[in-house]
């Protein structure tokens, strides 16, 4: 899996990288996040480690915008690792059904 490409897309699609200075996400991992309604943020994490790439989507409830990074969220109401070319298609489907 190609993380540039997704970061750039990420980028590209309005998201914000925010400072991981908290202890709820790994040391070293890129977060980047975006309001999606009222304090309730989608969230792409990226870690690297020494042998795999690995990114975590949320779609969480933060106090505030600030506080990502941070804290951990209020409530988690979804959550997939992502791990291939495979679980992003599950996750564009669960995308496209919320929709509606």
């Amino acid at each position: 899996m190609d993380c540039q490409k997704i970061i750039k897309t990420l980028r590209h699609k309005d998201f914000i990288k925010v400072d991981n200075k908290g202890n709820w996400f790994e040391e070293g991992a890129a977060i980047y996040a975006k309001e999606i309604t009222d304090n309730i943020f989608l969230l792409f994490v990226i870690l690297k480690g020494m042998h795999i790439e690995n990114i975590q989507a949320l779609i969480a409830h933060f106090d505030c915008f600030s506080s990502i990074g941070l804290k951990e969220p209020e409530q988690i109401m979804f959550y997939l690792s992502i791990k291939d070319k495979q679980d992003l298609h599950y996750f564009d489907q669960y995308l496209k059904t919320s929709d509606n």
